[in-house]
């Protein structure tokens, strides 16, 4: 097969020779599987296979081992029937407490999420507290599977500039009426979504912004910096109680939440508000656990 050149995001190489070492050496280890006449798709994509390369630094040994874990991982956890049959209610009320994506994009593309953490208001945490460990973790799974293989799908899709895969989002983290014991107390469920992230979808964080940013924040900083490599704390940006003018530069007006200075009338608690554009392909946003493929669109797997 002749590789489709490959450009990494935020990057004007093309990285073509880095990423087909690293096929050679997943498939010699039974990894990765390559195309072929019996199965015209590769059991991993090269957007994939690219963040696995830059959460690495393009170390090929550095990049196998953070793989061949996850993919352990994803065997342990059954990954792909938990997200395939996981109940569609429950799915939509678990979204309450994560990152919610608007259904718009920043100026690159990339899908705008936003955590609004006062909406984790005290019965919403003892919700929260009521699930078994277990449970916790799994929907912290399958929200990562929504994102992966519905959101950055369908943005890739779109046209978009510059025409480089799209394979993390831009993320609003909001801290406006948080208190220092609301985060005390939200430490570990934020924990493990982060290291989660971190070591199992690696590089699907690009700019993150912490608006409403209390000034306690430093200590809770201090908690928190070590569940991010070093590759993420750089895109991390801390600011105050007006950050329009910050996130006009990322995300275009009509895309951004009026409560954040833009022209957008969503709140964190609603429906993600497409945009023409992907109203064009999907039509309706899915509920329960979905996919789009190229080719296809939208993929519901309940």
């Amino acid at each position: 097969m002749t590789p489709t050149p490959v450009h990494d995001q935020g990057q004007n190489s093309v990285v073509d020779p880095v990423l087909e070492a690293f096929k050679v050496k997943l498939a010699s280890d039974g990894l990765y599987q390559p195309p072929s006449h019996h199965c015209t798709q590769a059991s991993h994509d090269d957007t994939t296979l690219m963040r696995f390369l830059r959460a690495r630094q393009y170390d090929l040994a550095s990049a196998q081992k953070q793989f061949a874990d996850t993919e352990a991982w994803r065997k342990r956890h059954d990954v792909d029937n938990l997200y395939k049959d996981f109940n569609a209610d429950e799915m939509e009320s678990a979204r309450r407490f994560y990152p919610r994506w608007t259904g718009r994009r920043d100026k690159r593309g990339l899908p705008v999420y936003v955590f609004r953490l006062a909406s984790l208001d005290s019965s919403l945490r003892k919700e929260l507290d009521a699930l078994s460990s277990e449970r916790r973790y799994q929907r912290i799974i399958v929200l990562h599977e929504m994102m992966t293989r519905f959101s950055l799908p369908l943005c890739n899709h779109l046209p978009h500039e510059p025409p480089t895969p799209v394979s993390s989002v831009t993320t609003i983290v909001d801290l406006e009426n948080v208190s220092l014991s609301a985060m005390w107390a939200l430490r570990s469920h934020l924990q493990q979504a982060s290291t989660m992230g971190t070591a199992h979808y690696p590089e699907t964080l690009d700019t993150t912004v912490i608006v409403n940013s209390p000034a306690f924040f430093p200590t809770v900083w201090s908690w928190i910096k070590g569940w991010f490599d070093e590759g993420t704390r750089r895109k991390i940006h801390v600011l105050g109680k007006n950050p329009g003018d910050f996130l006009r530069q990322l995300i275009a007006t009509e895309d951004l939440p009026a409560v954040y200075g833009g022209e957008l009338p969503w709140v964190f608690e609603d429906e993600p508000c497409l945009d023409s554009e992907s109203l064009r392909v999907v039509k309706v946003m899915p509920k329960g656990p979905a996919a789009f493929v190229e080719g296809q669109g939208v993929v519901t797997l309940a």
